[in-house]
């Protein structure tokens, strides 16, 4: 099959990084795939590496007559099957022709980017019942979950060279420092928990105002700000429990990659945890927004041995049954199968 992935993206998201994993998974399972991309140096040369020739387009704004013409006609020269546009702006700029066309949401997007497509995915139970009560016939809308790297032979990393003692107790967080993460919940569930060390790897908008929340609250000593880190694995196999503090996240890969490390995992409610965490089973769930809870939660879940084992065999059972690589390709396989002409 000839499967076209086009993503508009210039970052290195959740979003991002899946897609390539996704499109590398499709060409090592024995599938021709076309990536289609905005220009990114290391995405091309990600891609390439695998064997993959990447086709780049400005996907600039409303005023960009070029990019649709040129992906045109990289479909036609490809004799695509099917073309796949991840998120809206790739779905804006997606051209119709003798191929099925698709929209992937990783998120709750406005739906009018996507009047090219034929048939939906959604990377959530509730992205995809959203998406149908907005109007669009079921028989159109796919659930295909995200899979994750499987980080169950990973070395830990050193924790002292991210200043954390041997034997203290471990918290993590993952993500852009951006306030829809809800760091400063983390942080300050942090300072209540005195002989708890907490780390939080990731980069963005909000790092002045969490390192002003650190020094404020006195918590240098036990609470750091790592920056941008390519090694999330080695980082959750080192913690005691990983903890999403989300406000909203659609999906939380951050959460399966935890389920993939063996790690417990202790989250806010917000939409993706709160789907995908099967409470007291593979994972902890609290309020949204609530330190105290957040605080009470990992405190129970670092004083008790057993409770952290069984969450952590949970959390890998689930990688294991839905979200590793052998399990999401199948189902895309399917899908892919199921929609082509």
């Amino acid at each position: 099959m000839k499967i076209a992935q086009i993503m508009a993206g210039a970052a290195n998201g959740g979003a991002e990084l899946f897609y390539e994993r996704m499109t590398i998974g499709l060409a090592a399972a024995g599938q021709e795939v076309l990536p289609i991309i905005r220009g990114h140096a290391n995405r091309i040369a990600r891609l390439q590496a695998s064997g993959l020739t990447p086709v780049t387009a400005r996907f600039g704004g409303p005023l960009d007559i070029f990019t649709r013409p040129k992906i045109r006609n990289a479909l036609q020269n490809f004799k695509a099957d099917i073309a796949i546009a991840w998120m809206s702006r790739a779905a804006a700029f997606l051209p119709k022709g003798d191929w099925v066309t698709a929209g992937r949401l990783g998120g709750y997007y406005d739906l009018k980017y996507f009047r090219a497509c034929e048939h939906l995915i959604g990377n959530t139970r509730g992205i995809t019942n959203w998406i149908i009560d907005q109007g669009v016939a079921a028989s159109n809308v796919h659930y295909l979950p995200n899979f994750v790297d499987d980080f169950a032979a990973a070395d830990p990393a050193s924790r002292a060279d991210i200043g954390v003692p041997e034997d203290a107790k471990l918290m993590l967080g993952l993500g852009r420092l951006h306030p829809v993460k809800g760091f400063d919940i983390l942080i300050k569930a942090a300072a209540s928990l005195p002989d708890v060390y907490c780390v939080i790897a990731g980069e963005g908008p909000e790092r002045a105002r969490l390192d002003s929340l650190i020094n404020q609250l006195g918590v240098a000593e036990r609470v750091k700000l790592l920056g941008w880190r390519n090694d999330s694995g080695a980082l959750l196999k080192a913690a005691d429990i990983f903890v999403s503090s989300s406000r909203h996240e659609p999906l939380g890969n951050m959460v399966l990659e935890a389920f993939a490390a063996q790690t417990p995992v202790l989250a806010a409610k917000s939409e993706g945890p709160g789907e995908v965490i099967r409470n007291g089973t593979d994972g902890i769930l609290v309020p949204i927004d609530d330190a105290a809870a957040l605080a009470d939660a990992a405190k129970t879940m670092l004083s008790d041995v057993r409770l952290r084992m069984k969450l952590a065999l949970g959390g890998r059972q689930r990688f294991v049954n839905e979200f590793s690589q052998a399990t999401v390709t199948a189902a895309w396989l399917e899908f892919l199968h199921k929609v082509k002409r």
